[in-house]
C-alpha cells in the first residue's frame, strides 16, 4: 500500500548552521536542497528569503543550535518565521542538537530555565513540530506544545561497536544521571554497566570523579555520554577507569561540542577511540585521529520521509 503524503510537496531548507548534514539528508530522501538566503548584515541583522514557493509545501528548517549558538537560535527563530508568512502547510524545525538543553530546571535560586524559553520562542515563530536527536533532559519534550520526535544515534552508535568485535566489553555511565542511556547501549551490545560517581564544581564546568560501581578490572571500558563539552567529564571517566584496572578505553557521545580545552584533553587522554556523530559540524581543527564521525543523516531522512507520509517514526526503534 502507498502512502499518501498529508500535505504537498516535501521541502528541505537549511540555515548556517550545518549546511553539509542537510545536503545528505536530501541524498537520502532524493530530493533536491530547497533554495534559500540567510544571511547577516553588517548590523548584525539576519535576513531571510525562500528563493522558491512553498505555499501548502511540507517544509522541514535543518538548523541544529550550534557555534555561535545564538546566531543560529535568531537564523532558526526567523526562518520558521518567513515559513508561516509564506504560507508553508506545515513547518517542521529539524533540530538535531537542542543547545541550552542543561537548563532544563531550577537548581538554584533566582536562574532561568532556558531550555523551556527556546521552546516557547520556536513555537511562538510559527513551528507545527520539533525533530531533535537524544535531547540532554527528556523533559524538554515537555516544555513543547506541539508533537516533539526524539531520534536516538544509540543504535547508530552501538553498530559501530558491536563491528569492532571488542572482548569483555564494559559500558561505563559518566554518573548516575546518565546511567539510564548507558544501560541502553549495554542493552544493545549485550554486556555489564558500570557507573561513576562524579562531583560538579560550581557553574565552571568542573568535575571530579570520585568512584565506581561496577567491575571494569580487566576488561574494556566504552564510556557513554550524550554530548561532550569540554571534555572534563569524559577524561575523568576515562582516568577513573582506568586507575580501576581496566585494560582500554573507548567513548561514544552523540553531540560532539568540543569546546575549550576538550580537544587538548582528548588528545592527552587514556581515550583510544571517541565515537560522535554529525549531530552539529565538527571543524577540521577539532578533527583528531582518534575522533570517528558517524552520519544521522539517514536517520533524520526516514524520520522526515516517515512524518511527510503519516507513518510512525516509533517505528525505527521498536526492536529496541
Amino acid at each position: 500500500m502507498i502512502e499518501t503524503p498529508l500535505y504537498q510537496e516535501l521541502k528541505v531548507f537549511t540555515g548556517n548552521a550545518h549546511p553539509a548534514l542537510a545536503e545528505d539528508i536530501c541524498k537520502y530522501l532524493e530530493t533536491p536542497l530547497g533554495q534559500c538566503e540567510v544571511f547577516e548584515f553588517s548590523n548584525e541583522n539576519i535576513f531571510v528569503r525562500f528563493l522558491e514557493n512553498i505555499r501548502a509545501r511540507d517544509v522541514f528548517l535543518v538548523q541544529p543550535i550550534a557555534s555561535p549558538v545564538n546566531t543560529r537560535l535568531m537564523e532558526l527563530f526567523i526562518m520558521i518565521d518567513a515559513a508561516k508568512r509564506a504560507s508553508a502547510g506545515r513547518i517542521t524545525a529539524v533540530v538535531p542538537y537542542y543547545s541550552y538543553g542543561r537548563s532544563d530546571k531550577k537548581d538554584q535560586p533566582r536562574v532561568p530555565i532556558t531550555a523551556r524559553l527556546i521552546a516557547n520562542f520556536i513555537e511562538t515563530a510559527g513551528a507545527d513540530r520539533l525533530l531533535t536527536v537524544d535531547l540532554h533532559a527528556g523533559q524538554v519534550q515537555g516544555f513543547f506544545n506541539v508533537p516533539v520526535d526524539e531520534l536516538t544515534a544509540l543504535d547508530l552508535l552501538a553498530r559501530h561497536f558491536r563491528d569492532k568485535k571488542l572482548r569483555d566489553l564494559t559500558v561505563v555511565a559518566t554518573d548516575v544521571g546518565g546511567a539510564k542511556r548507558a544501560g541502553h547501549m549495554a542493552d544493545r551490545l549485550g554486556v555489564p554497566i558500570a557507573i561513576v560517581e562524579k562531583r560538579r564544581i560550581g557553574n565552571r564546568e568542573k568535575v571530579e570523579a570520585v568512584n565506581i560501581m561496577g567491575e571494569v578490572e580487566g576488561r574494556t571500558a566504552l564510556i557513554v555520554d550524550d554530548e561532550v563539552l569540554t571534555a572534563a567529564t569524559l577524561v575523568a571517566t576515562a582516568e577513573i577507569v582506568c586507575d580501576n584496572g581496566a585494560n582500554e578505553v573507548y567513548a561514544s557521545a552523540t553531540h560532539p561540542i568540543l569546546s575549550g580545552p576538550a580537544v587538548q584533553r582528548i588528545e592527552a587522554s587514556p581515550i583510544k577511540e571517541l565515537v560522535v556523530t554529525d549531530t552539529i559540524p565538527l571543524p577540521p581543527e577539532k578533527q583528531l585521529p582518534s575522533i570517528t564521525v558517524l552520519s544521522v543523516a539517514p536517520l533524520l531522512g526516514e524520520a522526515i520521509r516517515r512524518i511527510h507520509t503519516g507513518q510512525s517514526v516509533g517505528a525505527l526503534f521498536d526492536e529496541y
